[in-house]
């Protein structure tokens, strides 16, 4: 890929300025009419269900399947609604007419929530070999895994008045500080010598190859964290004593038991996740001491740590972006790439940089009888085009997990990551065939690597950083900015040895990352979903194109089974507790590749 002359970098192909989500057919073209019709059709649908009360340890299958699919009118009347508000204030959180409409929603969607928390209540009641005569009806065919997991949650489960009062409190307590936090990340601005510019593109400029630039780049979004710090923090301990309150009450054993009960894992397999990957923290630090000799330094500093070795940095404008990975894609099935082309054509992607913009990168499934949205952050760097294929890869699990309907679409989140990693691997495996230059492939292989890095090792280091939070959240009691960043510093030198210089600043950087807030516990997902996907994808080298059909079936399969049976569609055994050592085994071996390719290079 050829590098674009830095005079064209008002050109809009290259900031895909016009790249922008059309959200209007999420509420039927009709914006505030079609939220309302949407909100009336969730009221009657909650009216209905509310006539099932007292009876459904009583009702027949036929009964159960009429309220589901009365649920199911529900669900998509507020997932449409709550997407299309959602998402427009993910473009813009500094709108405050965007902020009002969301909060707005979410105050109605709890009013009606709360008028049928006794279904989820009555149905936890219903005995279990009631339930299993139940659930072997065909009528529940289209919700059947779903109400089985469901009774998962039974020993956690409150009174209904205590439930409705938890609903009503979570609008204005998790959700409010959570809000809070977007508000707050998404208007920092870094200050760098050629102008003021977002968190989102300050970060970026740490993949310079220049290391004064990565420097500056560093110390700047160092400083444009301090302002709110405290508040952040505040928000932060808000949040963790809340779920300390919400885990005792409802008997969860751990600030992170509630998490994995959600993603369908028991405590014991994540601890072996975390384990296995901690015991191989020796692959990051071995890259990074390598990575010193590419960057011709002693030990790289933090802000080293995305640098680019490569002499130049290409830039790659939104049609090549799209283009290598419609091609990608389009190399594996056709099928696939036909439905990249509707992201792409049919307005479903909101790409550029923009003030307010939450920053990062995120698939939204909406409901199945719409489409997904992607939100991207694009700064026209090759991260950026893997991260479209990595995205692309979740609206593609959505898209054909549609037909599974609004209780089956979703996935755990610990399979979450399956599709979009394996469409990261597909498209990097398609640039690293056309490359041929041998230090173009040692800068691909190495950025590839730093990708697997981050995904795993980084991902696991930040849930010891949550571990190490929550608990002193709980036993000790609130955190001090200084008692963050000592945890924040703690648990990344422990991944990085003394292989990597922490520079004092570095140490506030817990302060912007959006999955400590809004989603506790969520972050060891990623390297669940990395290394099952690293396995998928070696099973697709390993049989070529015969391996395409049962991935597709995969994809079709949404979470209508459990994440043991989904694995084994494609020949996993989630089971198995070496599953974890193949997957970094995998990463070794790309490691070693990459110091190949360095001797190979004469960079060594």
């Amino acid at each position: 890929m050829t590098a674009i002359d830095a005079n064209a970098a008002t050109d809009p192909d290259l900031t895909a300025a016009n790249v922008a989500w059309d959200l209007e057919p999420l509420v039927g073209g009709s914006g505030v009419e079609g939220i309302n019709r949407l909100l009336e059709t969730a009221a009657e649908s909650t009216e209905r269900l509310e006539r099932y009360r007292g009876r459904i340890a009583e009702i027949d299958a036929s009964e159960l399947a009429e309220a589901m699919h009365e649920m199911a009118s529900l669900e998509d009347a507020l997932g449409r609604v709550g997407s299309y508000v959602g998402l427009r204030f993910a473009t813009d959180t500094s709108d405050p007419e965007r902020g009002a409409a969301m909060q707005r929603f979410q105050e109605q969607a709890t009013a009606l929530a709360t008028r049928i928390i006794f279904l989820e209540l009555e149905w936890a009641e219903v005995p279990d070999g009631r339930a299993t005569e139940l659930l072997a009806a065909d009528e529940l065919d289209f919700c059947r895994y779903y109400l089985e997991s469901a009774r998962r949650y039974r020993s956690h489960l409150l009174t209904e008045p205590e439930e409705k009062i938890l609903t009503e409190k979570h609008v204005t307590g998790s959700s409010a500080w959570s809000r809070l936090f977007d508000e707050q990340t998404s208007v920092i601005t870094v200050e760098l010598p050629d102008g003021p510019t977002s968190l989102e593109q300050g970060l970026s400029r740490l993949g310079s190859p220049d290391r004064n630039e990565r420097r500056i780049a560093a110390e700047a979004v160092t400083v444009a964290l301090e302002p709110g710090l405290r508040t952040r923090a505040y928000v932060f301990n808000t949040l963790m004593a809340d779920k300390a309150t919400d885990d005792r009450l409802r008997s969860y054993d751990s600030w992170i038991a509630s998490r994995n009960l959600s993603n369908q894992a028991s405590d014991a397999s994540v601890q072996a996740l975390v384990d296995s990957v901690v015991d191989r923290y020796d692959i990051p630090q071995r890259w990074y001491k390598l990575k010193a000799q590419l960057l011709g330094v002693d030990k790289i500093a933090d802000y080293d740590r995305n640098a680019s070795i490569a002499e130049a940095e290409d830039e790659f404008t939104w049609s090549q972006a799209t283009e290598i990975v419609l091609d990608s894609y389009g190399s594996f099935s056709g099928e696939l790439a036909d439905v990249v082309r509707r992201f792409i054509d049919e307005n479903w992607i909101d790409a550029p940089v923009r003030p307010g913009k939450r920053p990062g990168a995120f698939c939204s499934y909406t409901v199945p009888s719409a489409h997904p949205f992607l939100l991207l952050n694009w700064t026209s760097r090759r991260r950026d085009v893997l991260t479209l294929a990595h995205e692309l890869g979740h609206g593609l699990h959505a898209y054909l997990a549609r037909d599974q309907g609004i209780f089956h679409q979703t996935t755990p989140l610990t399979l979450a990551e399956t599709a979009s990693v394996f469409g990261e691997t597909v498209t990097f495996g398609r640039l690293l065939t056309e490359t041929t230059d041998p230090a173009a492939r040692l800068a691909l292989l190495a950025e590839s690597l730093e990708g697997q890095i981050a995904t795993v090792f980084r991902q696991v280091a930040m849930n010891r950083f949550e571990n190490a939070v929550h608990t002193h959240r709980r036993s000790i009691g609130e955190l001090s900015t200084d008692d963050f960043a000592d945890a924040w510093e703690d648990t990344q030198r422990a991944m990085l040895g003394d292989a990597v210089e922490l520079t004092p600043g570095y140490r506030n950087w817990w302060s912007y990352i959006p999955h400590f807030i809004g989603s506790p516990g969520y972050v060891y997902a990623y390297a669940y979903g990395q290394l099952l996907a690293l396995a998928v994808y070696a099973r697709y080298e390993s049989e070529g194109d015969s391996f395409v059909p049962a991935y597709l079936e995969l994809l079709r399969a949404g979470g209508s089974r459990s994440p043991e049976d989904l694995g084994r569609i494609v020949g996993v055994d989630l089971a198995d507790p070496r599953f974890w050592d193949g997957g970094l085994a995998i990463i070794d071996a790309q490691l070693s590749a990459a110091e190949q390719a360095a001797r190979d290079a004469g960079r060594l």
